[in-house]
């Protein structure tokens, strides 16, 4: 074996090419043209565009063209890291079709652990207890509705085929069933490419736990000690522990034995993880699914076992036992289970709006480093430009220690030192739960985020560096008589007023024609004309200057009459958007509204412009439609003529 392609991105891709070096494996990255400059596709040996046209999430999805290239570039094994393809039977069958081997289960064991209501049959068979749930997928509402009855609420719903939160809703009553089923459906449908769910009862109060499974080809299965991934948002986990803390020992040597049964009885052959429920009120646990492939949070695993499960699924595809010396695992009884790991998710997230993704350029990056802390990332580097087509995973932080509290003092001084300046970050949030009364003492459930309100109390961050260079900034350009020997500056060009007879009636112009002919035929005229028509953009551009050039109302209303007799053969004027509602109200402390409506009164001649971020308006989140609605009709009573839409399917 020679090459490795991994078809997936980012992190994950970063992780595996970094095992597969050390087995001196020639490593191949593949990116979506989106992704042109995604950091692990400078990882590589070698990478190469797939699915060009088919959008950033459909190209690491497309089977066909991964495969082609695959069979292309001679590339021996194939690994699908985390999501996209890495639970997807066609796609392991698809390798094996081309004599390429997938590090992952085998085909048949994808179809039935990733199948959800599969893998509760499997585990059913094993002895291994599972909560009351549908036997097969369900798609109708009035099957839901039967199913529901005889499950009982409050349920959850749950994808299929899939995992990662995705599909997920929790029915509290009957009336709230068909509404969220269509929604759950929806969302399996656009993750996973499948709309089959499940229906499940609900534990309100319960921790999510799930033992690391380690098999290969020749019958051999261990586990790696359990993990406690009780903190979720969503039910994306957000902070993950090992070993769990607090649980009776029986019950934890059960958890793992039962991971073990299912695993063999199914003869899994590569690495999984196996989950459960436990009641926190009851103290029993239940089977809920199988993942059968490598997990976000194998760091923590990793760091209290000393074992590289990366490396063990590649060596493990070769057709080597777990116990050889080529992989090394210990006997079950010596797998080692040191001290504790925890680890964070550090994700372009703001907290303080709902955790909406936030994207952009990283204007500073300065990651945590030292004794005991691992950072597994991919995009976290000054420069970089996050996007909004992938989730928001910025860099996975995990620390470790000889206890919990060691590993948690740890982890607070790592996230502490993170400096991340450009986008908006979860870390704030993050300090919160782990500093938490509740976490520190193990006692996290599933529901902890939606009922403890002061994991949304945040200190404001001081950010002392850029208020002084902004300061710096500001001196320099305008001076400041109250800094010693930096007197206010002087402008040593003249003030020059442009004239016009503002008594004049202004020449017609392209906003009279809109007006008499209407929108439709005004659109028509445009599409006719042969000249060049120009807009000008300097009452929009104007004043977005960080340092001197930010232009009032007052000073746009000065040149006003000017610009409607003089330049009145203009197409259009660009002269509001979303930077126009960010300087106005953050920093000049006026109404843009009030400067539109002044300045349609002194230009009423030409055409107003505006630029309109799709669903984001002029803001920086998600509206709702009949808001974006409202605003545009506001709008454009107030003056505005013509708005220009980017980025118009921001809302996928």
């Amino acid at each position: 074996m020679k090459k490795l392609l991994v078809a997936n991105r980012s992190e994950i891709a970063v992780r595996i090419f970094r095992s597969a070096n050390e087995l001196n494996l020639r490593t191949v990255a593949i990116y979506a043209e989106e992704d042109r400059f995604g950091v692990h596709r400078f990882k590589a040996d070698e990478a190469y565009l797939v699915g060009q046209g088919k959008g950033p999430v459909a190209a690491y999805l497309d089977i066909e063209s991964i495969i082609s290239l695959a069979k292309a570039k001679a590339v021996d094994m194939i690994h699908p890291g985390y999501g996209f393809l890495s639970e997807n039977a066609d796609f392991a069958r698809a390798c094996e079709d081309a004599g390429i081997i997938f590090i992952g289960p085998k085909a048949d064991l994808l179809e039935k652990m990733g199948d959800k209501v599969a893998a509760k049959k499997a585990a059913d068979a094993a002895g291994v207890p599972t909560l009351p749930a549908t036997p097969d997928p369900v798609s109708k509402p009035a099957d839901a509705l039967k199913w529901a009855k005889k499950i009982g609420f409050p349920l959850i719903i749950k994808a299929a085929f899939g995992g990662g939160g995705r599909g997920m809703r929790v029915v509290n009553k009957e009336d709230e069933l068909q509404p969220m089923l269509e929604e759950a459906q929806g969302e399996a449908e656009r993750a996973f490419g499948n709309a089959a769910v499940f229906l499940e009862r609900y534990v309100g109060r319960a921790k999510h736990l799930e033992v690391q499974i380690l098999g290969d080809s020749h019958g051999n299965v261990v586990h790696l000690h359990e993990r406690d991934c009780s903190v979720q948002r969503r039910y994306q986990k957000v902070v993950e522990v090992a070993p769990s803390i607090g649980l009776p020992d029986a019950v934890v040597d059960e958890l793992c034995q039962a991971g073990v049964d299912l695993a063999q009885k199914i003869g899994y052959d590569n690495a999984g993880t196996v989950e459960f429920l436990l009641d926190q009120d009851t103290k029993e646990w239940f089977f809920i699914e199988m993942n059968p492939r490598i997990q976000v949070e194998h760091t923590v695993t990793e760091q209290i076992t000393g074992i590289d499960i990366v490396r063990s699924q590649i060596l493990v595809a070769m057709d080597h036992a777990l116990h050889e010396k080529k992989i090394g695992i210990p006997t079950q009884l010596e797998i080692p289970r040191n001290g504790c790991a925890v680890q964070c998710r550090v994700t372009t997230e703001d907290p303080e709006k709902d955790f909406s993704p936030d994207y952009g350029k990283i204007l500073s990056y300065r990651s945590a480093a030292g004794f005991g802390v691992r950072l597994d990332g991919a995009m976290g580097d000054t420069g970089s430009i996050i996007t909004p087509f992938y989730d928001s995973l910025l860099v996975k932080l995990t620390t470790s220690g000889p206890n919990l509290s060691q590993a948690l003092d740890r982890m607070h001084r790592a996230l502490r030192e993170m400096r991340i300046r450009g986008v908006k970050t979860n870390i704030p949030f993050l300090e919160n739960v782990i500093t938490h009364k509740e976490f520190v003492k193990g006692n996290a459930t599933t529901r902890m985020i939606d009922v403890t309100p002061s994991l949304f109390k945040f200190k404001p961050r001081k950010d002392r560096a850029s208020k002084l260079l902004n300061y710096l900034g500001e001196v320099i350009v305008n001076g400041n008589p109250q800094v010693k020997g930096r007197p206010r500056l002087k402008n040593p060009l003249p003030l020059i007023v442009p004239e016009c007879d503002a008594i004049e009636n202004p020449p017609r112009g392209t906003r009279d024609l809109l007006l008499s002919q209407g929108a439709k035929k005004f659109s028509s005229w445009l599409r006719e004309q042969k000249p060049l028509m120009v807009t000008d953009t300097t009452l929009r551009d104007a004043h977005q200057s960080l340092m001197a050039a930010r232009m009032r109302s007052y000073d746009m209303l000065e040149v006003a009459d000017y610009i409607s007799r003089n330049v009145s053969g203009l197409f259009s004027l660009e002269m509001w958007g979303g930077a126009t509602f960010d300087t106005a109200m953050r920093f000049l402390s006026e109404d843009p509204w009030e400067r539109l409506r002044q300045l349609r009164e002194r230009i009423p001649n030409v055409c107003f412009q505006m630029l309109f971020r799709g669903s984001n308006a002029v803001g920086y989140s998600n509206y709702p439609d009949n808001v974006v609605s409202g605003f545009v009709k506001h709008a454009a009573n107030a003056g505005m003529d013509i708005f220009r839409i980017f980025d118009s399917l921001n809302y996928l």
